[in-house]
């Protein structure tokens, strides 16, 4: 019997008894599915995170004070260590570029923003310098960035989010319009274009101003935050290299004297990703797929009792010259297929749920083929390898035996 063959008498067979068919099925069905939503979940939070957070700019890392800190003793012994960056170091970065394009500074604090009777509190407020437009993820959407002359001369200029503006000037031009930050006027001479969300909150809340006019407010106390740019992607280590010589030549470390500043990059907060979501992750996977062996359990139970219910057919088979290898490869191409078949309904389950969560929750999802072919390939395999036993079981009735079967 041909393999073909043996699918289309599986498939009569499963369409014969449809019930019980589906009821075998449920196993492999809710096991593939639930694998699928968890893979689904975890690969959407992965390219999430790689577009909205380890996005640093193209060719781009941080340099700060504190650097990526993962628990409260870290921060507290780097607060005491770690010397605030200031002006001059992003200066004597910028000097004597060989790997670096550009590089830029930023401080940061929350303000209250207000336009006629509108306010709007604790907003993030930003106070840069002009070139951080050519290294950041912002984008200008109308009108222009902070300008050399407005830094130059700590002008009451702002760069405003899309959010701003959609609160405080809906359908109007906000270009040249007024805004008072902390009680202060500036006037808006651009708008960024529209980011969204992270995991539910907004990004389009924030003003920029020049670092100078900063400062002039605020005070320049307090440590500055750097976005460097490397001359290309295969210049990013030399780059990270030559800010790492500046920073401590300045400050006079030696040979084996830690770095007492933190250089973030993408590659740092994907490290911190996996090893954070890594270890729960494998686990969740592997306690989802505890499933698919329930489920290959059951399609082993019921064609168990198929085999006991078609003894007799099996009888007049063999009787008509059937072998006992036709038998079995009927018998393991009925549970493969019933099994492959459930594989592929979890999957369009998972699929609908998947797009259900982004819809109703915002939830990052990202259906990966390479898992989707894993999970048919492995559920599948579940169908042939709990099918041989009841297989095999049939394959050795006695045809004469099996005709005298009920």
């Amino acid at each position: 019997m041909s393999f073909l063959e043996g699918l289309r008498l599986a498939f009569d067979a499963i369409r014969a008894h449809k019930m019980r068919s589906f009821l075998t099925l449920l196993g492999i069905i809710f096991g593939v599915a639930t694998v699928i939503v968890v893979v689904t979940l975890i690969e959407g939070f992965n390219r999430y995170v790689d577009e909205k957070i380890a996005d640093l700019g193209s060719n781009a890392f941080v340099v700060n004070k504190m650097g990526i800190v993962t628990s409260l003793q870290e921060w507290i012994e780097r607060s005491k260590k770690n010397k605030d960056l200031h002006m001059d170091d992003l200066e004597a970065i910028k000097a004597h570029p060989r790997y670096i394009r550009d590089a830029a500074g930023v401080m940061r604090r929350r303000a209250d923003v207000k336009h006629n009777s509108t306010s709007l509190r604790e907003i993030e407020l930003l106070g840069v310098t002009h070139n951080m437009v050519d290294i950041d993820t912002v984008k200008v959407g109308q009108g222009r960035y902070i300008g050399f002359q407005e830094q130059e001369h700590s002008r009451s200029a702002c760069f405003v989010g899309y959010e701003i503006v959609k609160q405080f000037f809906p359908g109007v031009d906000p270009l040249g319009r007024e805004i008072r930050i902390d009680g202060r006027p500036f006037q808006i001479v651009g708008v960024a274009e529209e980011i969204g969300t992270v995991f539910g909150n907004p990004r389009d809340s924030f003003v920029i101003i020049p670092i100078t006019t900063y400062q002039n407010i605020y005070g320049s106390r307090g440590s500055i935050s750097m976005r460097v740019a490397a001359t290309g992607p295969d210049t990013l280590e030399q780059a990270q290299d030559e800010v790492r010589v500046a920073l401590r030549a300045r400050r006079h470390l030696n040979y084996h004297d830690p770095d007492n500043f933190g250089i973030v990059t993408s590659d740092a907060i994907n490290k911190l990703r996996e090893q954070v979501f890594g270890t729960i992750s494998i686990v969740t996977i592997g306690v989802t797929s505890i499933a698919l062996i329930v489920g290959g359990i059951v399609i082993m139970n019921m064609m168990l009792v198929s085999v006991t219910e078609r003894t007799r057919e099996i009888g007049v088979r063999k009787s008509l010259g059937a072998r006992s290898t036709d038998i079995l490869k009927q018998f393991l191409a009925e549970s493969t297929a019933l099994s492959l078949f459930g594989g592929i309904v979890g999957v369009l389950i998972a699929y609908g749920l998947a797009k259900l969560g982004t819809a109703l929750f915002s939830l990052p999802t990202a259906l990966p083929i390479a898992w989707t072919i894993i999970a048919l390939t492995v559920s599948a395999s579940i169908g042939l390898f709990f099918g041989i036993y009841p297989a095999w079981k049939a394959a050795k009735l006695d045809p004469i035996e099996a005709l005298r079967a009920d």
